[in-house]
């Protein structure tokens, strides 16, 4: 697929198999910042937050495996295998350290990368981040979903459904459940969601890819290891979470600001699940407001692009 986004070079790191990333530029002693995409997401998720960001920031969003354009080919669709997916592109690609800022499971695999490679990580931004379970379940729609998801034969039958629909109302969906105002997404940066859908929906396993990453976030997140590996980590952070979420409640974010008391928590009032889709300047605003307050982790995270691919 030829993919020409409204902002943003697409590029693509050999990494043991393909990887497609954007780069969305910025400048050659900014930080260097990887944003990570969430379940079902893909590098267009930032669209409408990376012009507000590459005045200061140096950008690069990859597509996860089985995720955008980066197929699973040999390597597996969930949060372990993009964990590691990400460490060879933050090494390779963007070279260490750098800041990752990660949406939903984005930000579950950012924290997980954080816990497992601190010399990679200068920092963190966690926009509505999949946190362990506990009091932050999701409200009973949604848990119903990820329930179907878990049955093999009808979370099979919900993909294929899913493939059959027009890709417009496939985005529609999804902007519906992940928005409190779909509206609030630019035009252009839904177009481009439209036309991945649809690239997506003729590719034989891309249910399969997501029946296994949905069915890897319950897993983690209900897990006592993702939750030590949480608390482990060290780098500097910031917390930014819609209040009207449904997926990712933001009782999810205070538990992390409980456990790391020198992380601060910014709630959207309004908002839901992708703040960079529906609150792109608002979110912009808190990040580029944390940068000035995180000297030493933006001074580690200055260096040029280890590598273009």
């Amino acid at each position: 697929m030829d993919t020409r986004p409204s902002s943003g070079a697409s590029r693509w790191a050999d990494l043991e198999d393909r990887v497609h990333y954007l780069d969305f530029g910025g400048p050659q002693d900014g930080p260097v910042v990887v944003a990570v995409h969430g379940l079902g997401g893909s590098a267009l998720n930032w669209l409408a937050i990376a012009p507000l960001l590459t005045g200061r920031c140096r950008l690069l969003a990859p597509d996860l495996a089985g995720h955008g354009l980066t197929s699973t080919r040999e390597r597996r669709s969930g949060v372990a295998a993009n964990r590691l997916l990400l460490h060879r592109f933050v090494e390779r690609v963007a070279g260490v350290p750098v800041i990752l800022m990660g949406n939903s499971m984005g930000g579950m695999i950012s924290l997980l990368e954080a816990a497992a490679n601190p010399e990679a990580v200068a920092g963190l931004v966690l926009l509505d981040a999949a946190g362990p379970f506990g009091r932050a379940l999701p409200d009973p729609v949604v848990a119903a979903v990820f329930a179907l998801y878990g049955m093999p034969w009808l979370g099979t039958l919900a993909m294929a459904r899913r493939r059959a629909m027009p890709a417009e109302t496939a985005v529609g969906l999804m902007l519906r459940l992940c928005c409190v105002d779909p509206a609030r997404v630019p035009p252009g940066v839904v177009a481009e969601h439209v036309r991945l859908a649809r690239h997506r929906a003729e590719l034989e396993h891309a249910g399969q890819d997501f029946l296994q990453a949905a069915r890897s976030v319950v897993r983690t997140a209900a897990g006592l290891s993702y939750r030590a590996a949480s608390r482990s980590v060290r780098a500097p952070a910031l917390l930014v979470h819609g209040e009207r979420d449904r997926l990712v409640p933001v009782a999810a974010s205070r538990a992390l600001a409980r456990a790391h008391p020198s992380w601060p928590l910014v709630v959207l009032d309004g908002v839901g699940h992708t703040p960079q889709l529906e609150a792109p300047r608002e979110t912009a605003d808190a990040v580029l407001r944390w940068l000035d307050g995180e000297g030493p982790a933006v001074r580690a995270a200055r260096h040029p692009l280890a590598r273009q691919a």
